[in-house]
């Protein structure tokens, strides 16, 4: 577990004693399906005061060690109390989520003597997601009890070092008071103790930044060190025009006891605009008499007023220097049909447009490297000719190749998947084009990932609706292959009228124009954009619709598998290229 710098380890030994109510500390809250779960937070917060006084002192001794020869310090931590609380039904992709946690940290010297005695209370706030792998009802909850974990093992490693290096005796410290240290003051040259990471908000959110909106700089800041830290502060400097519509560009960091973080918020109306800009905003803390950490950056291009609007239809700009030369693109859209047994998708052939056009602006596809299939122009031979001539041709091995097919499916008894394309059949099978043909172009390209995106209509071919037909096999073979489909089982594939778009493809565009950009970095991977149209789609089925449309993962992404962190689409905005 990564604990922020503390500095150079101290020439004494110190043993950390560990009592059993922190190490049975347990998490217990019930997920998104009501199933009860439970989060040892016992283990972590022990890995990680561990690591903490591993860092502090040269010598570190834990419980489990014995007898050691008279350590120059005993760090003792103390449970006082904790609570955790999960709202899952605030909001259904983010529920808000709180933990507080209060102990004594006391430092001994090796004769017994208290040397320093504080309170250390932990509180945390975040919204959590649900899980984006797999069909689970669970919260990514992992990296939230891992930062609670960091921030008290960082509290209580900072404070021995202040006991260890002050040598205060206990009736002179009162709680929650920084000891002076007798190691002298630091000289001019020293490094500052500040560590910050920044990130650039919009008024509405979306990632979108418009002529005449708020926007928001906000600066997390540390003490990662181990003396008070007064009078620093935090300043903006950038593209004049885009800086001077900062009220302040300079603000007074609050006093920062060790191992105490704050947040500091610049605010300012962005300038209006009649084409996209591009600007940038840097930003520095510093504190006097010391090095300032390095300055960060944000990047972001302002749009004419309305291109953030809820218009998916607007094709966000590209993003600058962004490009995926091994990138390949089939996007097939069929609204109507030789059979008039086939109903018509209203908006297929329009989702296929706006895919395409997304994936060439911010995804960074050439437009050389994208075959658009539209109604006339998608029949099953010009299907065929795709995957088994185009493709092949151009196709490299580290290539990624998207499909997505907006229209209808055809499930025959047995399961087997029959897409349906503009000369299909409702009850002719023969007419159709089979979802194992997708899969052997797909085994024959060989490609890094290939990724088949389906929004429409499942049903049961016509000549077997009165047979008993299982539910449709969406089975890709392949280590390398992963399918998101608009709706699991049979599916009416639900249109949004007042968006004008399939209800799987406009969250999918939402999607990919940054709204599943959950750790804000200015990428949309593939993890991402599964979990976001996952969820939203089944929602908005839900509560717009009155019916029940649950898109599919297959096969499930691992974590740490590379598919999980394919980048499919650039922000034009992006957040701080550096973290504290």
């Amino acid at each position: 577990m990564e604990l922020p710098p503390l500095g150079d380890p101290l020439p004494a030994s110190a043993k950390l004693q560990i009592p059993q109510s922190i190490k049975e500390l347990t998490i217990r809250y019930s997920d998104s399906c009501g199933q009860p779960q439970e989060i040892p937070l016992g283990d972590r917060l022990q890995e990680a005061l561990r690591e903490g006084i591993h860092q502090t002192f040269k010598t570190a001794f834990m419980e489990e060690t014995g007898d050691t020869a008279g350590p120059d310090y005993v760090i003792q931590v103390d449970l006082v109390d904790s609570s955790f609380d999960l709202n899952k039904d605030a909001l259904y992709d983010r529920a808000p989520a709180v933990f507080h946690l209060n102990a004594i940290a006391r430092i001994h010297d090796r004769t017994g003597a208290l040397l320093r005695q504080t309170d250390i209370n932990i509180a945390r706030r975040e919204r959590l997601r649900l899980e984006l792998l797999a069909k689970k009802c669970d919260y990514v909850i992992e990296p939230f009890v891992r930062d609670v974990a960091i921030d008290f093992a960082t509290r209580v490693a900072l404070d021995a070092r202040l006991a260890a290096g002050g040598q205060k005796s206990a009736a002179s410290v009162e709680p929650n008071q920084t000891p002076v240290g007798n190691s002298g003051t630091p000289s001019a040259s020293a490094s500052s103790a500040l560590r910050f990471k920044v990130l650039l908000l919009d008024e509405n959110s979306n990632l979108v930044f418009e002529g005449g909106e708020h926007v928001r700089v906000r600066v997390d800041i540390i003490n990662a060190g181990t003396s008070l830290i007064e009078n620093a502060s935090a300043s903006l400097t950038g593209t004049p025009a885009i800086i001077e519509q900062f009220p302040a560009t300079t603000l007074p960091i609050p006093t920062l006891q060790p191992g105490q973080t704050k947040s500091l918020e610049f605010i300012a109306t962005l300038p209006p605009t009649k084409q996209a800009q591009q600007a940038v905003i840097h930003v520095a803390v510093a504190e006097p008499e010391k090095a300032a950490p390095p300055s960060q950056t944000l990047s972001l291009a302002i749009q004419p007023a309305g291109t953030g609007t809820d218009d998916v239809n607007q094709i966000p700009a590209p993003t600058p220097g962004f490009h995926q030369p091994q990138t390949y693109l089939v996007s097939i859209g069929v609204g109507a049909y030789r059979d008039p047994k086939l109903a018509p998708r209203h908006y297929a052939v329009t989702d296929a447009e706006t895919v395409a056009a997304y994936f060439q602006s911010l995804g960074g596809v050439p437009p050389s490297n994208i075959r658009l299939l539209q109604n006339q122009q998608a029949l099953r031979a010009d299907l065929h000719e795709t995957l088994f001539g185009w493709l092949p041709e151009r196709v490299i091995q580290d290539a990624v190749v998207i499909v997505y097919f907006s229209g209808q499916a055809m499930v025959t008894p047995t399961g087997d998947i029959l897409l349906a394309l503009y000369d299909g059949s409702a009850a002719d099978s023969t007419r159709l084009y089979p979802l194992n043909d997708l899969e052997s172009a797909f085994a024959r390209l060989k490609a890094k990932h290939v990724i088949f995106l389906f929004d429409g209509m499942v049903s049961r071919l016509r000549n077997d609706a009165k047979e008993k037909t299982t539910v449709p096999r969406w089975e890709f073979s392949g280590e390398n292959t992963f399918g998101l489909i608009g709706g699991e089982d049979f599916t009416k594939g639900l249109e949004d009228d007042q968006h004008r778009h399939g209800l799987f493809t406009y969250y999918l565009l939402k999607g990919l124009r940054g709204e599943a950009d959950t750790n804000r970095n200015g990428m949309v991977t593939l993890g991402e954009l599964a979990g976001y149209v996952r969820q939203k789609a089944a929602w908005a089925a839900k509560t717009q619709f009155n019916q029940d449309q649950r898109p599919l993962l297959l096969p499930p992404l691992k974590p740490d598998g590379p598919a999980t962190s394919l980048v499919l689409t650039a922000l034009p905005s992006l957040s701080s290229s550096e973290a504290p």
